[in-house]
């Protein structure tokens, strides 16, 4: 198998995301304990963990982001012969509308420390996520188009959909590892998916963004030694939009029907539908929907017997699933589309079944997240 020059240079922006942000999460968790940055459960019956963890996995993937992005652009910029051998890009372009995405990332994570180091009232927490929204899609021209050629109508969407991704992830953050694992997942895909379409810079940034996320996951996963707060939630959900919008998922010349603008709705699809559920659940029990409670899809497949691990092991499971699912629909015909679609729309039927109605002891539980 032969393998270029892009191939290399996916496999290293993967690696040097990874184990930078690895060696970020060894020093901030030490810098957490030192500046005494921890999540402490005080007997709250909503928390997972007994013991004080520090908090600052935000951070740490942020160091670990910024350092490998700043290696990245060096190589390209100093290493002589490299763009030679790599597609022909504008990259002073892509530059100058990067520094705006990498400025909204680095809100995100300002925003989530101020909330998990002081706490913050809700509308206070959305209103900087809707300026953090505004500079991606105003400043770094983030654009979702779905086929309507409305600069309105896409703005709105854009800010809609980051808004989304932001509290979805937000959400989904409820046992350790599920949110950063899950997002690691969704991140390859996209990655997949764009170096396949030939969209290089967006490839590199998405498979980097992969060994980010799994550098941190090694600390996350159960049990986690370090979590990632506010500020991660925040920064992961933040750059799960920028890179899900940045994906060209049709192609007027490979793409038979207009069914793969579905594709990131499926690669997310766990989180979302989450989302939707709890807050569906939320408003019944008269409750606003950001107030947490014990309902979501791990809550659930706890209560059905299985332990915090492995009810995170099935979300990871099922996000594969669903996620590789999704990849006939860029290729397919229409036939093929719809059967793929039926199929993927079944098994979250499926997920809702094992939820609700195989849960023996599925009340609607008030308690907090």
């Amino acid at each position: 198998m032969k393998i270029d020059m892009l191939d290399i240079c996916y496999a290293g922006v993967f690696a040097v995301g990874l184990i930078l942000t690895f060696i970020a999460t060894v020093f901030c968790k030490k810098l957490a304990v030192r500046l005494d940055i921890m999540d402490r459960p005080k007997n709250e019956m909503h928390k997972g963990h007994k013991k004080a963890t520090p908090l600052l996995g935000g951070l740490a993937m942020f160091m670990g982001f910024s350092v490998a992005l700043a290696a990245g652009f060096g190589v390209l910029c100093l290493v002589p012969g490299v763009l030679e051998k790599l597609p022909a890009i504008n990259f002073t372009g892509a530059a100058g509308r990067f520094v705006w995405i990498f400025t909204g990332g680095m809100l995100c994570v300002i925003l989530g420390l101020i909330d998990d180091i002081k706490g913050m009232k809700a509308h206070w927490k959305f209103g900087g996520q809707f300026i953090i929204a505004l500079v991606a899609v105003l400043l770094g021209g983030v654009r979702i188009s779905a086929f309507i050629p409305n600069e309105i109508f896409t703005v709105c969407v854009t800010l809609f959909w980051f808004m989304l991704l932001m509290n979805s992830i937000n959400f989904f953050d409820n046992m350790d590892g599920l949110a950063v694992g899950t997002v690691c997942i969704a991140m390859g895909i996209f990655a997949m998916i764009a170096a396949l379409n030939g969209q290089f810079l967006v490839g590199g940034f998405a498979f980097m963004f992969t060994g980010v996320t799994m550098g941190f996951w090694i600390f996350n996963h159960s049990p986690a030694s370090i979590f990632m707060g506010d500020s991660g939630s925040h920064f992961i959900g933040y750059f799960a939009a920028v890179v899900s919008a940045s994906v060209t998922y049709f192609n007027f010349e490979g793409s038979l029907t207009k069914f793969p603008i579905l594709v990131p709705f499926f690669v997310l699809a766990l989180p979302l539908f989450d989302t939707l559920m709890v807050c569906m659940i939320r408003y019944r029990l008269g409750k606003p929907f950001w107030i947490g409670d014990h309902n979501h899809i791990s809550h659930r497949f706890v209560r059905m017997g299985l332990s915090r691990k492995y009810a995170v092991m099935m979300v990871h499971i099922l996000a594969l699933l669903i996620g590789l699912g999704s990849f006939p629909l860029m290729w397919g015909d229409f036939k093929i589309a719809v059967v793929m679609v039926v199929q993927i729309l079944l098994l979250l039927l499926l997920i809702t079944i094992l939820q609700f109605k195989l849960d023996d002891n599925s009340s609607l539980i008030v308690g907090g997240e």
